[in-house]
């Protein structure tokens, strides 16, 4: 990664390069280009309208709607009106989205038309959102982007953050049923960036004629922090609406695309399309993954057709991202243990395995993976006690269990929590049992992941019926489906009599788990 000392907070980024590179590509997106001094004055525009809105600095400012250049002008406008953007996740249940509004206090939403019914029936429950701005599209009584946008002085917004201000919030599932809302700083942000180029770690440079494949949700740190990270950098970065096989391979050969970050499931379904034995690769250096390992069969397919490196990325959202790393030199078509790694720390990041007491392991024993970085988030929105359990003596605990090697190599083993990741999706069965819970015919339930070749991990409902009382798979998924998102939903249920339970009455999950993930080497997909 290039090293800007001129580049300090979000908002810096477009001011630089509209100064520097004003004639280079900051976005492709469908048919539309825009320049590093186009973007510049779009995102001033945006920050002198929200001033003129009324957002005070660090109020919260929500955007609903698939990925597109817009999404960043929003981010970066609100850096520089030192406001905080709130990516919502559109594939949510109306009660979870409106819940989010509430909880962040967002002024203002902006959202677009494949989703203005949704933002209706989330409205009804709101409190907080003062005006509505149509990204695309129009409806009676909300403004019009473009239109709001061009009316606005394109003049440098007077505010001014500071590294320890909240940029983005980003909500993750909760352990409790409430998605909790993540705060990361500017400085979270900036903190990641080397001042010198680090041996092994030529993956992060980036030249001028790097193009970037922006494809995961924004709503996620690996889309919104993949996308600033090719801001960054000056990078020309190629936008795709939602992550489409098709539309990848379009514009891997249309564009020239050098760099990608996607998750396993995703890299698979590309490959397994149609198309993707006739696209040109050739100017692809690396493709990072995350959320999971990457299945050996799956990496010998991709390194026959892609032919490029592959970077293995292990993190979290509390994390600002990335963490650790597996670089090229680490995958191989036979296999190797390294490969059953999440890598190794990034030079801004230490990483320690420890017990319930704080204290770090032997080398090799399992533990809760710790981390300590710069990067680590500023906690958890209105959740002091949350944030507490999570940031303990200067280390963010990561709710996962695993162990590291004589070299470093971290080895996520299971987790401490029983979250499940679905293709790249966080879920925690506490949401999901608690929306199954509300169905009249059921009286104890039990949520766990399960392997899955396409999704990594699949949710699966493990429901006992009260006495006399009948319902079908279908039945109990469609009820969850009306109070969550379809992606928490489980895909399957089995019915058994009994739950397994300690003498405390704790439900026995390993033991429920133990017959899906015989033959595996680790508890997690």
């Amino acid at each position: 990664m290039p090293y800007y000392e001129d580049i300090v907070h979000l908002c810096d980024i477009p001011r630089y390069h509209a100064k520097h590179n004003p004639d280079e590509i900051a976005f492709i997106y469908e048919d539309k280009q825009t320049t590093y001094k186009d973007f510049d004055l779009k995102t001033e525009k945006v920050a002198n309208g929200l001033v003129a809105l009324g957002v005070q600095d660090q109020d919260r400012v929500a955007f609903m709607d698939k990925n597109s250049d817009i999404f960043y002008e929003v981010v970066l406008g609100c850096s520089k009106a030192n406001a905080v953007v709130v990516g919502i996740n559109w594939r949510l249940a109306p009660p979870e989205v409106a819940y989010i509004l509430n909880d962040s206090g967002a002024k203002v939403l902006f959202v677009g038309e494949e989703f203005f019914e949704l933002a209706e029936k989330i409205l009804e429950l709101s409190t907080n959102v003062e005006k509505v701005i149509c990204i695309t599209g129009s409806r009676d009584g909300w403004l019009s982007f473009e239109e709001w946008k061009n009316s606005q002085s394109s003049e440098q917004c007077s505010r001014q953050s500071s590294l320890e201000d909240v940029a983005i919030q980003m909500y993750t599932s909760g352990t409790t049923g409430h998605p909790k809302g993540v705060q990361l700083t500017h400085g979270n942000f900036h903190s990641s960036r080397n001042q010198e180029p680090q041996e092994g770690m030529e993956f992060g440079e980036w030249s001028e004629d790097d193009a970037s494949l922006v494809a995961m949700p924004s709503f996620h740190i690996g889309g919104a922090g993949w996308g600033l990270q090719g801001l960054y950098a000056c990078a020309k970065n190629v936008v795709l609406k939602e992550f489409l096989p098709e539309d990848v391979l379009d514009a891997i050969g249309k564009h020239k695309i050098s760099k990608i970050f996607m998750v396993p499931a995703a890299m698979k379904m590309v490959l397994d399309h149609p198309k993707s034995r006739e696209t040109d690769y050739s100017n692809i250096k690396y493709i990072l993954y995350g959320a999971s390992p990457i299945p050996l069969d799956l990496l010998k397919e991709a390194i026959e057709v892609f032919e490029c490196g592959f970077v293995q990325l292990y993190g979290m959202t509390e994390t600002c991202g990335s963490v650790t790393y597996l670089p090229p030199e680490d995958h191989s078509i036979e296999g190797n243990e390294r490969m059953k790694s999440a890598g190794k720390a990034y030079p801004h990041c230490e990483i320690a395995i420890l017990d319930e007491n704080s204290n770090e392991m032997p080398t090799g024993s399992v533990g809760e993976i710790a981390v300590r970085s710069t990067s680590n988030m500023l906690g958890y929105w209105n959740l002091p006690d949350e944030t507490e359990k999570t940031l303990k003596d200067g280390w963010l605990r990561t709710g996962d269990a695993g162990y590291m090697d004589a070299d470093g190599y971290v080895y996520v083993h299971d987790r401490v929590k029983d979250m499940i990741v679905s293709g790249g999706e966080n879920v925690y069965p506490a949401e999901v049992e608690s929306a199954i819970f509300g169905h009249e015919s059921i009286s104890d339930v039990a949520v766990i992941g399960i392997p899955d070749e396409k999704w990594g991990e699949a949710v699966k409902a493990i429901v006992v019926l009260k006495e006399g009382k009948k319902a079908s798979e279908k039945e109990i998924i469609d009820f969850t489906r009306e109070r969550i998102a379809g992606f928490k939903s489980p895909k399957s249920v089995d019915f058994i009599s009994e739950l397994p339970r300690n003498p405390s009455g704790k439900i026995l999950k390993k033991e429920l788990r133990a017959p899906y993930w015989e033959g595996k080497e680790r508890q997690i997909n």
